[in-house]
């Protein structure tokens, strides 16, 4: 066993080990697949029916789109929110807290770096799948397909990787889950209503505008936004945003997981 370990170590993210991981994942979604995708697709299709059809009868016209098309692709953004970071915050704390998962996948060949790699794989597919259901949902009301729409899963997955791996960082570093009650209303909620999903920020005051470009959701809802209606070159900043955020989330992420469960 120690030397499987120290062949091991100069080789990480080995793909068995992901595969193995993510193989685990994707038969035990099949005995809970239909609550997370209610759970991860309804209440994104309120929000964007309540304001699409609430706001909408108010305000016709936003940057110069439809507030039903304005809504509808930046409630793609709120989606993967959704479907990423909670089943990651709760998700990991449950099976490593109480259901002791994560000790028995350690007794395999996996190290903590391929164990939070494969489990935000996991979350960041789904969240790419889950993120494109609201568009759907806002094609039926007048959406008009384009071919940009394509790019949309991908840009769903690289956010949805970032809020992944922030996800499995908050679940390391609290010891209580309900303590998780502290970042949803002081973090996830106001990066939620600061992110240009449901108003532009070009109407927040300066200092606000200045701190939501900050908000990775933000910059997921401007790059979904110009994927169907037409990229622009400030669209690469974006992209390195969500990148850049991504793995700096997973490498701490990581980074507090081996304290948390090794050390």
């Amino acid at each position: 066993m120690a030397a499987d370990v120290a062949e091991r170590q100069p080789r990480r993210l080995d793909k068995p080990a992901l595969t193995g991981v993510l193989v685990r994942e994707v038969v035990n979604f099949g005995s809970y697949w239909r609550a997370s995708t209610f759970s991860s697709t309804i209440e994104p299709t309120i929000y964007l029916l309540a304001f699409g059809f609430g706001f909408g009868s108010l305000v016709s016209e936003v940057d110069g789109m439809d507030y039903v098309q304005f809504v509808g692709t930046g409630t793609v953004a709120t989606a993967v929110l959704f479907a990423s970071v909670f089943p990651a915050m709760f998700g990991t704390f449950v099976k490593r807290e109480y259901q002791r998962t994560y000790d028995a996948i350690l007794a395999a060949p996996v190290d903590t770096e391929e164990l939070v790699t494969a489990e935000c794989l996991w979350i960041a597919a789904r969240a790419g799948i889950y993120g494109c259901v609201p568009m759907l949902v806002a094609m039926v009301f007048g959406l008009d397909p384009s071919w940009g729409m394509l790019l949309v899963p991908f840009i769903a997955f690289i956010a949805g990787y970032g809020w992944a791996s922030f996800g499995t960082l908050i679940s390391a570093v609290m010891t209580s889950i309900d303590n998780f009650s502290y970042v949803t209303s002081t973090v996830i909620t106001p990066l939620f209503l600061v992110a240009g999903t449901f108003f532009p920020i070009s109407g927040l005051p300066e200092w606000a505008q200045v701190l939501a470009n900050v908000n990775p959701l933000y910059h997921c809802v401007q790059l979904v936004r110009d994927a169907v209606f037409g990229l622009v070159w400030d669209d690469l900043w974006h992209l390195g945003f969500l990148v850049a955020f991504g793995f700096a989330a997973w490498r701490v992420a990581i980074n507090r997981m081996e304290k948390r469960l090794i050390d």
